[in-house]
């Protein structure tokens, strides 16, 4: 019996299935197969694995894969996930959403679908997802809109879309989306052999992510980062300045949820445990920002083989539900544990003043193999770091 008291986790990504329509060049598998894999859990894990979710936990619980609309059974999945009070999100790439399957989606109970676009234009897109893909997945959006289920926009940003930013929130904008979602890319999986080629430098990742900082203040469109950490250093070096000249901006709702978020992003998104959240609380929950990473500390990722790892981008081992608990795993995991600690960071990163909400994993396990390591693509040189090269040359 488990006596750790470390909170519950916000988000939880199951990967249904290995399986899809596409092989996107930037998938962060390294094998993509075309058919359901008999690796892949049952249904009745997934219902085994909701239930014990459910027992301490009120996440938002997002059907990832693979392709999730692969599975015949993902409609009975997501009501029994629904109707266990768990926030239902629902990842696909769009194209396979008709009127039929939009409204499945909707009758199951799932809050928000994520489509992934990664450029703003069906040459830009389809060069990484495949002849035809934008197309298809607009007029999946389209499906979505008419039975009235919420939808967001992912987009990986790499060197081939960078220059589109402006364009693809025009674009998320135009379609009524519900938010922009900006995933930087990760060098794992099928990334690590086109992340020399893709990879954006360290000063446009800055660049990138102090246009979106304007942009969020803009409104309009709620819009997120996600593998970015240092926008949490951003954001607060940004404000910091804005105070010092005496500049008063509005600030959108995740940033006002940020402040009140407390030193744990683990707590149940609705208030009261033991309901289903309610739409407005389903919608903060998929809104709020507390920190950078989330890596085994607000968020974990399980495999369709019931791996659990810190997060999809991070392929390190804490557990798998086959052989033990979930929430055994969620508290107990050596490598969680870990990763909740600040202070074992590495490199620059463990002597940063912003250390406490916008450290990376990651990419730093991407890049170097070590997950407590320094984030490669973070500019920022912490004061200690600046104070004792100071020292030095005055010596």
């Amino acid at each position: 019996m488990t006596t750790n008291t470390y909170p519950p986790p916000r988000l939880i990504f199951w990967e249904t299935t290995a399986g899809c329509n596409l092989a996107c060049i930037h998938c962060r598998r390294i094998t993509v197969a075309d058919q359901l894999l008999p690796q892949d859990l049952t249904t009745k894990e997934a219902f085994d694995l909701i239930d014990q979710i459910a027992a301490f936990a009120r996440p938002i619980f997002v059907l990832s894969g693979g392709e999730p609309l692969f599975r015949p059974d993902i409609f009975d999945i997501a009501r029994h996930a629904s109707d266990a009070g768990l926030i239902v999100a629902l990842a696909t790439n769009g194209t396979l959403i008709d009127a039929t399957v939009a409204r499945k989606i909707k009758e199951s109970g799932v809050r928000r679908v994520s489509i992934s676009f990664d450029g703003a234009d069906a040459a830009t897109h389809d060069i990484f997802r495949g002849a035809g893909a934008f197309d298809k997945s607009l007029a999946g959006m389209r499906y979505l809109q008419e039975v009235g289920v919420p939808y967001q926009i992912n987009t990986t940003v790499a060197n081939h879309n960078v220059h589109q930013m402006p364009e693809t929130l025009a674009l998320a904008k135009g379609l009524e989306a519900q938010a922009l979602h900006l995933f930087l890319l990760v060098p794992v999986g099928c990334g690590v052999e086109i992340a020399p080629d893709q990879q954006i430098s360290a000063t446009e990742y800055e660049r990138v992510l102090n246009w979106m900082y304007d942009a969020e203040l803009e409104g309009g469109i709620e819009l997120k980062a996600t593998c970015a950490p240092h926008y949490f250093r951003i954001v607060r070096q940004r404000q910091a300045e804005e105070r010092r000249n005496g500049i008063l901006r509005a600030r959108p709702d995740s940033h006002r949820r940020q402040q009140h978020a407390g030193g744990h992003p683990g707590g149940h998104p609705g208030g009261h445990p033991g309901g289903v959240p309610s739409a407005e609380a389903a919608g903060q929950a998929m809104s709020a920002m507390t920190k950078g990473c989330l890596a085994g500390t607000g968020v974990c990722f399980v495999s369709h083989r019931g791996e659990v790892f810190p997060c999809g981008y991070l392929p390190v081992e804490a557990g798998n539900i086959r052989r033990q608990p979930f929430r055994e795993i969620w508290e107990e995991s050596q490598l969680f544990t870990e990763l909740r600690d600040p202070d074992l960071l590495g490199g620059k990163c463990g002597f940063c003043e912003f250390k406490r909400f916008a450290a990376a994993a990651a990419r730093a396990y991407g890049m170097t193999q070590e997950y407590l390591g320094e984030e490669p693509f973070c500019t920022y040189e912490p004061l200690t770091v600046r104070r004792d090269s100071i020292d030095l040359e005055t010596v």
